[in-house]
């Protein structure tokens, strides 16, 4: 009978240190169940993983996870790069209804911004010109200059009509960023600042990047950006040949205008975003 009971107690113990490493009746004995079946038993000493998760899964796992994560580290730097103006806006050049060359009409012309975009000293936006605008120097009973012109067929349907040219917006900012063209304009800071020497483009494009870096990097050091306020619309103008700024260095023009305006620009989140 003890016979018995001691092989019962003791049956199967060769299967057991052959799975698993250890004795029900030795030093070592752990219980023999936890109530999660093979998951329990992974606790145990000497457990042998490697007949559970094959070292050919387990490298597949981690070289999955690897994946995902260089995956992840890539869509995050693509999306933070292809996302910005400086990708997607810069060097954007629309085909326009009209093809209005402002190198033409202010260097050969000679017309002062303000004269089409009329408002930019006195709001936050800068407007596109009226077809009535247009029309006092190209219509056939105003200036009628090239009046006939096939090019300005849109011009002449807008006025027939009175429905506005369609012009396709170039420069924008998010919607979430606040920009005043009244500031800046007013405080010398120059069209050719943030929208590039338009006096020498043929059809405008996007020339500057628009980023908010490049934003701050002005707000945080404005004296190369500025100018006399009589010559913010003169987009040639070179402080060397101005005779008020005789001698002197460029970095010396925008700290004496930086001080003589008053010039603070905010370089907090609400200057911007409001």
């Amino acid at each position: 009978m003890r016979d018995r009971n001691r092989r019962a107690e003791g049956g199967g113990s060769s299967g057991a240190v052959e799975r698993f490493g250890w004795a029900p009746n030795g030093p070592d004995r752990r219980p023999r169940s936890n109530g999660m079946g093979w998951l329990g038993r992974l606790g145990t000493r000497n457990t042998d993983v490697s007949r559970i998760f094959p070292k050919q899964s387990r490298t597949i796992a981690a070289k999955a996870l690897l994946g995902v994560m260089l995956f992840g580290a890539l869509a995050t730097g693509a999306a933070f790069y292809y996302g910005t103006p400086a990708y997607y806006r810069a060097g954007y050049q629309p085909v326009q209804p009209i093809a209005f060359s402002h190198e033409l009409h202010i260097k050969q012309v000679g017309l002062d911004c303000t004269y089409c975009h009329n408002h930019v000293k006195e709001s936050w936006f800068s407007n596109v010109p009226a077809t009535s605008t247009c029309w006092n120097c190209h219509g056939a009973d105003k200036g009628n200059i090239k009046a006939d012109s096939p090019l300005l067929a849109p011009l002449r349907e807008s006025h027939r009509t009175g429905r506005p040219i369609e012009w396709v917006r170039v420069h924008k900012v998010p919607d979430f960023v606040y920009f005043n063209h009244e500031a800046h304009v007013n405080r010398g800071v120059s069209c050719v600042s943030c929208h590039g020497q338009i006096n020498n483009m043929a059809e405008v494009y996007h020339a500057k990047p628009l980023t908010m870096s490049w934003c701050l990097e002005c707000h945080r050091n404005p004296g190369p950006n500025l100018r006399p306020n009589d010559q913010v619309t003169n987009l040639s103008w070179d402080p060397r040949s101005d005779p008020r700024f005789a001698g002197k260095t460029m970095e010396q023009v925008g700290a004496e205008l930086k001080e003589s305006s008053g010039v603070r620009p905010p370089v907090d989140c609400t200057g911007c975003h409001r």
